[in-house]
């Protein structure tokens, strides 16, 4: 930083206070203050303070100024100016307005910092906020209940953002990805909050079911909510009925899995007539019925690992079937420690029916105990139980468990896609993309965002509560994308492609990020990040408010010099630590 003095023709020469700083190589300039107004006496001071030199009139330079205010300042710019570059703020609204601040202020402060609302208003707020955020976008007087108010104009947006965002990322004849979750309740208020199957085995607490739509790359388009107690498949015809009707697409391929896409859904809400194309998978009590009817063997995979197959409960469906060796080894190695895990569990039962004190009797009793040790362990189908009042005995159905071990490693794709539009690879290669989403539901739910605790009572503020965290992430996964050379995250997929052997094979990491894993670094030495650890880098760049100690100079703002790491990353993201 030093004082410029810029002539101004026949006026008095201007006085600058400037900074010299380095962008792509470059060194530039920017002008922090106009000093002209200062005494000469002051301006000299400030020259020799600036440049080092000992004042002998004045008091030292440690004691001539103080630092009022320090805000981390890299990580919200970071986030931020990518939000801005991808227009998100102008396809929330192309006419800029205060609630429109605030959502922007929610989705960077949910990737910064994920809090409750009251959290997220202190941290915008000039008296308690923790990041410069709240200055950038001018709600650092923001409190909840605006943010509350937000929200609320934030969910009648939704069905535009989203078509949006399908312009951006769907087009006619491309892949689209489906998937569900679901995550639990703080409280019991929420009329959505209904008891169903916990994926986070929280079986006790009410729950929400969301389901995500992406493109075959992952990036997120369009979320919904469903009440907790909603199957899989019922959520289907929704999701067919927005790509067609709100995004105006006649032409894609669903991908989801065998517990959604089944044949009831496929024949009531994917009819051949819908022109919407599918591609899902058996389930295993088909696939041995497949089996059964000499339609797969293991023969089949004596020379290749995928072959197509037919079956006439079928009709009009391509049947691909793959064999993974890793899969069956997997299985073969995970089913007997099951089956042990839970006999231990039964024979305690057992046990409990045949002590002296206190007997268990009851088949209500006996069979809740039973119940809960075969759920535990989803072995219910590998033993068969006899329950009196009594007593209680189990054992193993040898021959269901001989007939699935002899299809351990077998799973089949099952679409209505034509060979002529995907090959047999294309097909298994979509369907395994649907780790795309299962990502995104990993940084939702626990990595990134944390979704959850849920702590709102009205159904709509849930929806935009969620909504919030899906936009989060679709900033999110673009900054990954643009980030990925100085992340541990794979920046180089086509090379890890081809090291795949089959598509059927696990995938595999390339060259770069397999070097990136083992040394810490990228090929040209820089050290690599997680996307977290990245931000918190970018947190240690702070704004300063330098107040000098003579009252009559005007305080001022300093940023942190960036390291070479940070400033690769704003080079990346293609923003500057200036935001106006």
């Amino acid at each position: 930083m030093y004082v410029a003095t810029v002539p101004n023709r026949n006026s008095p020469p201007a006085i600058l206070l400037r900074e010299s700083y380095r962008q792509d190589g470059k060194v530039k300039t920017r002008t922090i203050a106009n000093i002209s107004h200062l005494h000469s006496h002051q301006i000299d001071a400030l020259r020799s303070a600036l440049s080092g030199s000992v004042v002998p009139a004045g008091p030292p330079l440690p004691d001539a100024f103080f630092v009022s205010r320090s805000l981390p300042h890299g990580h919200a710019v970071a986030v931020l100016g990518c939000l801005r570059n991808l227009q998100l703020d102008s396809i929330l609204d192309p006419v800029p307005s205060h609630h429109r601040d605030l959502v922007i202020a929610m989705i960077v402060a949910r990737i910064l910092d994920p809090a409750s609302k009251l959290a997220t208003a202190r941290g915008l707020h000039s008296d308690t906020l923790h990041s410069s955020l709240g200055e950038l976008l001018h709600v650092d007087s923001a409190d909840e209940s605006e943010l509350y108010q937000a929200m609320d104009w934030l969910l009648p947006q939704q069905s535009r953002i989203e078509q949006e965002l399908a312009k951006r990322h769907l087009s006619e004849g491309g892949l689209v990805l489906y998937d569900l979750t679901s995550t639990y309740f703080e409280g019991r208020h929420c009329p959505l909050g209904k008891l169903g199957h916990s994926r986070d085995d929280k079986s006790g607490k009410l729950q929400i079911v969301f389901g995500l739509l992406t493109n075959a790359s992952g990036c997120p388009v369009a979320v919904e909510v469903f009440a907790g107690n909603t199957a899989d498949p019922k959520t289907v015809a929704a999701q067919v009925n927005k790509l067609r009707q709100r995004f105006g697409l006649s032409d894609v391929v669903l991908v989801g899995d065998r517990g959604m896409i089944t044949s009831a859904r496929i024949r009531q809400d994917l009819p051949a007539s819908h022109s919407i194309q599918w591609i899902s998978a058996l389930r295993a009590n088909q696939i041995q019925k497949l089996a059964k009817d000499g339609q797969l063997q293991m023969s089949l995979f004596d020379k290749t690992d995928l072959i197509e197959i037919a079956h006439p409960d079928f009709p009009g469906e391509r049947l691909i079937a793959c064999f993974n060796p890793l899969l069956a080894e997997e299985r073969s190695r995970k089913r007997p420690e099951l089956l042990v895990a839970t006999e231990k569990q039964l024979e305690k039962i057992a046990a409990a029916t045949k002590r002296p004190k206190r007997p268990l009797r009851g088949k209500q009793n006996i069979g809740l105990r039973a119940g809960k040790v075969l759920n535990r362990y989803k072995m219910g189908k590998h033993f068969q139980l006899r329950i009196e009042e009594d007593s209680f005995h189990y054992e193993r159905k040898t021959a269901n468990i001989e007939r699935e071990e002899s299809l351990d490693g077998i799973y089949v794709i099952r679409t209505s896609v034509k060979q002529e539009s995907l090959t047999g690879q294309q097909v298994v290669a979509s369907y395994k993309s649907l780790s795309g989403v299962e990502r995104a539901f990993r940084s939702l739910k626990t990595v990134d965002l944390h979704v959850r605790p849920i702590h709102h009572r009205l159904p709509d503020r849930v929806r935009a509560h969620i909504l919030l965290c899906m936009l989060a992430y679709y900033v999110e996964w673009h900054m990954r994308q643009l980030l990925a050379p100085i992340l541990f995250d794979d920046d180089d997929k086509p090379q890890a492609q081809t090291a795949r052997t089959s598509i059927v094979a696990p995938a595999q990491r390339s060259a770069s990020a397999k070097h990136k894993a083992l040394t810490k670094q990228n090929s040209d030495g820089m050290k690599v990040h997680s996307f977290q650890t990245l931000l918190g880098d970018l947190a240690t760049i702070v704004k300063s408010r330098i107040q000098p100690k003579d009252k009559i100079v005007p305080a001022f703002d300093m940023l942190t010099i960036p390291t070479v790491i940070q400033q690769r990353a704003l080079d990346l993201l293609g923003v500057t630590l200036r935001l106006h």
